[in-house]
């Protein structure tokens, strides 16, 4: 199933149950990473369902898959560099709302990473 198929059926219903976060994580861990389009997929994913009563993995799968794909990179492995810390800005403002999924990313981020811009403290 490719990404796009995923989340036409994900949003079908505009909510993502325990069942649909067990289909993500497979699809997403597949090849054992998180890449730029999958971190992207999951923002867009995440937008359309900010403020609905999705299932609680959601948060946790999210939080873990954009970590991984900002502190587990072979530049800057550990930290979020300039480009990272543009691109995550630019994504969670992307929908003109910092949702509460959002937020308790950058408090993990903050706790892992050995640094964190300044430009990230919302």
């Amino acid at each position: 199933m490719t990404l796009s198929e995923l989340k036409k059926s994900i949003l079908a219903d505009g909510v993502i149950d325990e069942a649909e976060v067990k289909q993500l994580r497979q699809v997403l861990y597949d090849d054992g990473k998180i890449d730029k389009e999958e971190a992207e997929f999951l923002f867009e994913l995440n937008d359309a369902v900010s403020g609905k009563e999705n299932h609680s993995s959601w948060e946790t799968l999210f939080i873990e898959a954009i970590t991984s794909f900002l502190l587990e990179d072979e530049t800057s492995p550990g930290e979020i560099d300039e480009e990272e810390a543009n691109w995550l800005l630019d994504k969670i403002k992307g929908d003109g709302q910092v949702d509460g999924i959002e937020k308790a990313l950058l408090v993990n981020l903050k706790k892992k990473s050995k640094n964190f811009p300044k430009m990230l403290d919302l």
